[in-house]
């Protein structure tokens, strides 16, 4: 059996001329990925412990992360079909409330407790709650609803930590309000307007303290403050709700540009096994009736993002969702991430909340911005260039803002944290995902402009430095450090987009002796990349046609040498061409320039075989030096050769000009 795992309606190309889905499809998808976790519920319904390596809170937490979060699934398909489901979806999660909250069952959910995992899952809990308070809640039986409150309880006057789980004690109480329970004001003022430290502004806040951009600002800031709001009511919510709708349009403005023609969203940042929650606040634009979006766009971007996944094998073949991307890559997650931590995707099913007959349904699709037209977009709240091409529907994410990293006590302290492949590389994009393995990641080839020591340790960008972002440039930089060596060096970099391309341009520190090398995008398929280099290029092709190259414009060599081009890299893994020729800096040591190609397996979400061409200087004559790259990621044949001849750069004591073919001049 191959992919799709499913049994899905007809396409309905008239209503839907770019993916065929209609409401159906979403319904029929998420029952059959509710329906999947039956065999592995506990006698009892409360939990759902599911296969998988478990995270590290124990089988019991994982086990109600399994309950809590397809509840958000089934609440959402409950109350949007207006009850009108299987009964057996509702009684099995009625019991679940009941075994749960019994402190006698076998099966009894851990006391929620500062900081504790339970946390994140009792909001879900009582987001569910709350949508299906007439087919559920209003059903249970007092004992149980008071048992319910006596869990959620463990919310009031706790402790949470310092980012997106502040919300999670706001919409748990705010519940606990709504039903007349005990609960304490202070704790939802005070968390509501801690995310005000954290707006910076066009849509976008950071997730806590520090740079931290990423798919949490869409599925966890944007989408639980407006949960709140559904909850409160419009008269008692201090003129808030207003601003997070604002807010939240804003967002959406530039958010479909992060999506490709295919579906696919930009893979970058944690929790990336979500998968479609990222589609959490597309349907909650349209929700809370506060989105730039037209309804016929909505649901393009959503069915299309959703049966991206799904024909890809997610869900898989028991109808289950893996810790993965697409196949089971356990790279790709983080400690705390369990067997059910994947069920957070049932964001991306709060559309199911609009009723069939809302516009969002039955409008026809409108086309991505993707599929009209080339489109760039910068965005300088995170530091980002967003850069998609229509002729291979492609997005590419420049990244010169977002690390993941505390903030600095002092600037005296440029590098703080540690390297997170998902938010170190300079490049993202729809089509391609970092190296993440341990082992891929200890080399930091990918999207990384590296000095490497003499053992070929690589430093590490860790705190990014944002300089620039705006119209088709951004830059940055970042202190590189070297075993056994005080010193840190300057690394910065700056992007500039032209037609397909990224041209990076870098001025770069170094000690004597030091390598510099410059990766360009890893390519992974099922099969074994095609690559190949030569003097000043290096390039791999995946058997689907999907090629990252990248080439030297200015600093990497000086002449080409004809024995060596177009030399096709080895098969061994090292995939490396040293050019024949060499300079001799100034009373320094002798330069040499390679490029290559660096194999890799299982180490890249998006399959097993993976590639990265990168370009290569030996033994750096020490003081400052500027290095500029052409770096290419499309569907096209791409001949890197005739690429090193489409940009003429002249390099000055204090600026870069680029000269494209066109006639453009762009000085860095």
């Amino acid at each position: 059996m191959t992919a799709p795992f499913l049994h899905l309606p007809p396409t309905d190309r008239l209503l839907s001329s770019r993916t065929g889905w209609t409401r159906a499809h979403w319904e029929v998808t998420a029952d059959r990925m509710l329906d999947a976790l039956v065999p592995y519920a506990t006698p009892g319904f409360a939990q759902y412990r599911l296969p998988g390596r478990a995270s590290w809170s124990g089988v019991v937490s994982d086990g109600l992360e399994g309950y809590a979060r397809s509840f958000l699934m089934a609440a959402f398909r409950i109350a949007g079909a207006q009850g009108n489901v299987d009964p057996k979806l509702i009684e099995r999660y009625a019991q679940g409330l009941t075994t749960g909250t019994d402190p006698g069952s076998a099966e009894a959910w851990p006391e929620l407790t500062d900081c504790s995992q339970q946390m994140v899952e009792a909001a879900s809990i009582a987001v569910g709650l709350h949508e299906t308070r007439p087919w559920i809640w209003d059903k249970l039986d007092t004992r149980v609803q008071e048992r319910v409150v006596d869990w959620l309880s463990g919310f009031v006057g706790g402790r949470t930590w310092d980012n997106n789980w502040r919300l999670f004690q706001v919409v748990s109480e705010q519940f606990l309000a709504s039903v007349g329970a005990p609960y304490n004001r202070s704790d939802i003022e005070s968390n509501l307007d801690r995310i005000e430290d954290w707006y910076v502004g066009d849509g976008w806040y950071t997730d806590g303290d520090g740079r931290n951009f990423d798919y949490y600002i869409g599925w966890a800031m944007h989408l639980y403050p407006l949960l709140w709001s559904r909850m409160v009511g419009p008269d008692d919510d201090g003129g808030r709700s207003e601003v997070y709708r604002q807010r939240l349009f804003r967002f959406l403005e530039d958010y479909p540009q992060f999506f490709g023609s295919d579906g696919a969203p930009v893979h970058q940042g944690r929790s990336l096994t979500y998968r479609f929650a990222a589609l959490a606040p597309v349907w909650m634009g349209a929700l809370a009736d506060c989105t730039p979006l037209p309804p016929g766009l909505t649901r393009r971007l959503a069915s299309g993002t959703l049966r991206h996944f799904v024909e890809r094998g997610v869900p898989d073949e028991r109808g289950l969702l893996t810790l993965g991307w697409y196949d089971t890559f356990l790279p790709s997650t983080q400690p705390y991430s369990g067997p059910a931590s994947p069920y957070w995707a049932s964001k991306g099913f709060l559309g199911l909340l609009l009723p069939a007959d809302h516009p969002v349904w039955t409008e026809r699709e409108l086309p991505l911005p993707i599929e009209e037209s080339d489109q760039y977009t910068a965005l300088s709240a995170p530091g980002w260039l967003l850069h998609g091409t229509r002729h291979d529907g492609i997005v590419r994410l420049i990244n010169h803002g977002s690390d993941h990293n505390p903030p600095a006590a002092t600037d005296d302290a440029p590098q703080v944290g540690e390297e997170d492949p998902h938010y170190a590389r300079l490049s993202y994009s729809t089509a391609t995902a970092p190296e993440s393995a341990p082992h891929a990641v200890a080399r930091s080839v990918d999207g990384h402009l590296a000095l490497l020591a003499p053992d070929g340790t690589p430093s590490r960008r860790r705190r990014i430095h944002p300089l620039r972002c705006e119209d088709r440039i951004a830059s940055s930089w970042y202190a590189a450090e070297l075993p056994g060596d005080e010193r840190t060096y300057r690394i910065e970099t700056t992007s500039v987009l032209h037609g397909p391309w990224e041209i990076r341009v870098h001025r770069v520190e170094a000690p004597e002796g030091a390598i510099v090398r410059e990766g360009g995008h890893a390519v992974a398929h099922e099969e074994q990349p095609r690559v190949s280099s030569g003097p000043g290029w290096a390039m791999a092709r995946t058997a689907d046609g999907l090629t990252s190259a990248v080439v030297a414009l200015y600093g990497w060599d000086t002449e080409e040498d004809p024995e060596t081009e177009g030399a096709v890299a080895g098969e061994d893994g090292s995939d490396t061409v040293q050019t024949a020729q060499a300079e001799k800096a100034a009373g320094g040591p002798e330069t040499t320039y390679g490029s290559g190609v660096a194999r890799d397996v299982q180490s890249n979400a998006c399959g097993p075989h993976s590639a990265i061409p990168y370009l290569r200087a030996d033994r750096h004559p020490g003081g400052r030096s500027v290095h500029v790259s052409l770096i290419a990621l499309s569907r096209d044949t791409v001949h890197p050769q005739a690429l090193r001849t489409s940009v003429v750069v002249r390099a000055g004591a204090d600026s870069v000009v680029l000269t494209f073919l066109d006639g453009t001049t762009v000085e860095v």
